[in-house]
């Protein structure tokens, strides 16, 4: 059996949806200084850093990437983060993944992070699928797509052939 695959955001779409989050982060965030932004290891990551470039390309805001490492198999394993906890507290974090799907691994590092004061917390995905096992949501969306459980949503971050798709 062939599995088929339908791209439902190409580069230009995901550049898009990348400028007006970078938008929202900023609209967010207008009076600090310095924002801090979380991406979850591997694709989270990539994407935390497009945002970053696109967040100080339209606003005065210094951003500081943190990798965030999460066994999404055993979620409940300790997380890893590149920042130390006192480099990020009281400070404003965006934590941001690719795909949001059961919720389980946004909602894990959600939990990491909030063992640290912050002054602002914010999530923030490319895609969102609706298909949530946690309370958890994307204060930030790339777009929202509706699939059924047994359909995947992959997002490929390859050099001018950035894209996500539905399998």
């Amino acid at each position: 059996m062939t599995q088929t695959s339908t791209v439902i955001l190409d580069k230009k779409q995901i550049d898009h949806k990348i400028k007006r989050i970078a938008y929202q982060v900023y609209e967010t965030n207008v009076n600090e200084k310095e924002v801090i932004i979380a991406g979850i290891r591997e694709n989270g990551y990539l994407f935390a850093k497009k945002l970053k470039e696109a967040v100080e390309h339209i606003s005065p805001i210094t951003v500081r990437l943190c990798e965030v490492i999460i066994d999404k198999k055993k979620p409940t394993n300790p997380i890893i983060t590149s920042l130390r906890p006192e480099e990020y507290q009281n400070k404003s974090l965006l934590l941001v993944d690719d795909v949001l799907h059961s919720g389980t691994t946004l909602i894990y590092g959600v939990k990491h992070f909030l063992e640290v004061p912050l002054k602002q917390f914010k999530t923030a995905v490319l895609v969102d699928r609706n298909h949530k096992k946690y309370p958890v949501k994307a204060d930030f969306k790339g777009i929202s797509l509706s699939t059924s459980l047994n359909e995947n949503v992959s997002v490929i971050f390859e050099k001018h052939k950035d894209r996500a798709v539905l399998e």
